[in-house]
């Protein structure tokens, strides 16, 4: 049974020690930049996230990529060999569940493609687990929030094994076709949550309801300007 424990927003002695790596790997084709360097009000969407995190008080932060481009915003880049090429939704080849960086301490992913608040990143900077915790908007919506539909944000994991586990279980489920989708992100809390598969639960996990949202297609860059 996952458990979450959120502190109170402003609380910085008891935080958990954990590294947060922004995934900025893969292929998208229907970009001609990497999206995590689209400029959100001139910043690029890496760089806030970056800075919103220091502003938070983490100061262990890296990137992991497949690309060198990223070597410019001051924190590690942690290479990351990523074979998931993306041609439209629900249209790629690879396993979009290699993306995490493989390591065996206590890491937040988070995702690069997102326009985080720094509400956002307070409330997963605080929330405590000892084990996995998925955090993604969930209806009802925030009135701000841009889609119609959720969005995932990131994964805390502080138990390695168990996250690698629900990895290696989501590659094989894909392979004996027990998946009505290419499995992303939802499919792989499913798993890794003890949850049905094909079926997404928006109530076992950390919602984060306001503008926070990624961007999945250029033009709603737009829209946060």
């Amino acid at each position: 049974m996952l458990t979450v424990n959120i502190l109170r927003a402003g609380t910085f002695g008891n935080m958990q020690m954990f590294k947060f790596i922004i995934m900025c790997g893969g292929t998208y084709r229907r970009w001609e930049t990497p999206r995590q360097l689209i400029k959100i009000k001139g910043e690029p969407i890496v760089a806030r996230t970056i800075r919103l995190l220091r502003e938070c008080g983490v100061t262990d932060i890296a990137i992991s990529s497949n690309n060198a481009i990223f070597e410019s915003f001051g924190v590690p880049v942690l290479h990351h060999e990523n074979k998931y090429d993306a041609f439209g939704y629900n249209n790629f080849s690879g396993y979009w569940c290699e993306a995490f960086y493989p390591t065996d301490e206590p890491v937040c992913y988070i995702f690069g493609d997102v326009v985080f608040t720094k509400a956002a990143i307070r409330t997963i900077v605080d929330t405590h687990t000892d084990d996995v915790m998925f955090f993604a908007s969930a209806p009802p919506f925030a009135p701000e929030y841009r889609k119609p539909f959720a969005e995932p944000f990131a994964f805390k994991v502080q138990n390695q094994t168990h996250f690698r586990k629900a990895i290696e279980d989501v590659k094989r489920f894909a392979d004996e076709g027990r998946f009505t989708r290419k499995p992303i992100s939802w499919e792989l809390w499913q798993v890794g949550s003890g949850g049905q598969l094909n079926v997404i639960d928006y109530t076992n996990y950390v919602a984060i309801n306001d503008s926070t949202c990624d961007i999945d297609y250029p033009e709603e860059a737009a829209e946060f300007k």
